[in-house]
């Protein structure tokens, strides 16, 4: 739900260069992925329940917080699982043009889409084991490229002053934004705890290892060719495909593409699985239509899961960079009203069980937001030039947001009266 490997990776290293790219995605985790890590596996240890940081925002800060909360979260979702099947064609089309041109592309996004909708609807168990299945294969030939890398810098010599070539201001301006998207998405897995075993001890572990796990899968490929000495500014979204065709040949190109496929297939399955749980749990509130209630025997809300891929399918045409500024934009307030959630319960409910808690007490935990807020601002400033149609992609997503209150109002005062 965080990462499907190195895919999505290469605009940071022709935005920045490889140095900084290096060292943005070896920073980046410490104060972005890891405060988030920390309060999600104290809020998931202590409310395991279905609909996550909903629950968590609602019962830290109020029903009308809540709402905005899952709001945010499901508006974000709409641009953020747009991605996985674009980036799936701009791969595909790297190798093979002529079937992501035109209609063929947008009917190759509609038809993952379908896919992960069908496979959602078999249920949680058999979405996380596909999706372990496919992480597998996806990362496959990255196993091959690194080696391949590493070896042509030993038997030919490192090129790094070539391949490193110094990036402007404001390429690493644009690369910031691109690098927290490919940290985002700690606190999704909250949304299905109750579909969980042992919630209380496995999201904690989960997390942390997770973490390390995604920062060394991220350097790793982007180090082997910096070392092999593919310039720079060779790379776009899909060039890993490239890279693998001169490291190694066509064979492992073709492998990286089929690998490419599976991971965005892979990445919307998994993610499809725990947003589609938020619009259950608010019906089940009151806050949407009690239609969206309405599950399968396997205990799928079937309704729910048709409701979001519909949104989602919405969004296939926006740009990769736009996605990805909208996606930000909506998460990340999203995100700092989870962590102030995380501050109100540790005042309102002091004696709530907390498996894990975040150490330092609680000072540290009101600290805890600070990393994610300044990042969120700086990706804010890095935006101010995107547009969504003729209307800036920031005041796009003020709209939508807006939209939340009037949404909220429009279901909570039948309920009232």
């Amino acid at each position: 739900m965080v990462s499907g490997g190195p895919y999505g990776l290469e605009d940071i290293i022709g935005l920045a260069g490889f140095h900084w790219a290096l060292l943005l995605l070896a920073l980046v985790p410490l104060f972005w992925s890891l405060p988030t890590a920390l309060m999600v596996g104290e809020l998931a240890s202590a409310i395991p329940t279905e609909g996550g940081f909903y629950i968590w925002v609602t019962r830290g800060l109020g029903r009308f917080w809540g709402f905005q909360e899952a709001w945010l979260s499901l508006s974000a979702s709409v641009f953020d699982m747009a991605i996985y099947p674009t980036t799936f064609t701009l791969y595909l089309g790297h190798l093979y043009p002529a079937l992501t041109a035109g209609h063929r592309g947008l009917a190759l996004k509609l038809a993952i889409v379908t896919l992960a909708t069908l496979w959602n609807l078999r249920g949680a168990v058999a979405v996380g084991e596909g999706s372990i299945g496919m992480m597998c294969v996806s990362l496959s030939p990255f196993v091959l490229l690194v080696l391949a890398g590493f070896w042509k810098a030993l038997h030919g010599g490192l090129h790094l002053t070539h391949a490193a070539q110094p990036a402007l201001r404001h390429d690493l301006l644009a690369a910031i934004p691109i690098t927290l998207w490919n940290y985002m998405g700690w606190d999704n897995a909250s949304t299905i705890a109750q579909e969980v075993e042992d919630p209380q001890r496995n999201y904690p572990r989960a997390m942390f290892r997770s973490a390390i796990a995604v920062m060394f899968v991220y350097m790793l490929p982007l180090a082997a060719v910096w070392a092999a000495g593919i310039p720079a500014e060779r790379f776009s979204t899909g060039a890993w495909t490239d890279a693998a065709e001169l490291l190694a040949g066509p064979a492992l190109a073709l492998a990286v593409v089929i690998a490419g496929s599976l991971d965005g297939l892979g990445t919307f399955n998994a993610l499809t699985l725990t947003l589609t749980r938020l619009p259950y749990a608010m019906a089940e509130d009151g806050l949407l239509p009690r239609l969206l209630t309405r599950r399968l025997r396997n205990g799928v809300p079937w309704v729910s899961v048709l409701a979001c891929a519909t949104g989602w399918a919405l969004a296939l045409g926006l740009t990769f960079e736009r996605l990805i500024t909208l996606d930000l934009v909506l998460y990340g307030a999203a995100l700092l009203l989870e962590f102030a959630a995380l501050i109100a319960l540790r005042r309102k409910e002091p004696a709530l069980p907390r498996p894990f808690r975040v150490p330092g007490g609680d000072a540290v935990a009101t600290l805890l937001g600070l990393g994610p807020l300044a990042l969120i601002l700086f990706a804010l400033y890095s935006a101010r030039d995107e547009k969504v149609g003729s209307i800036p992609a920031l005041f796009f997503a003020v709209l939508v947001a807006l939209a939340g209150m009037l949404t909220y109002a429009l279901f909570e005062r039948p309920r009232r009266t």
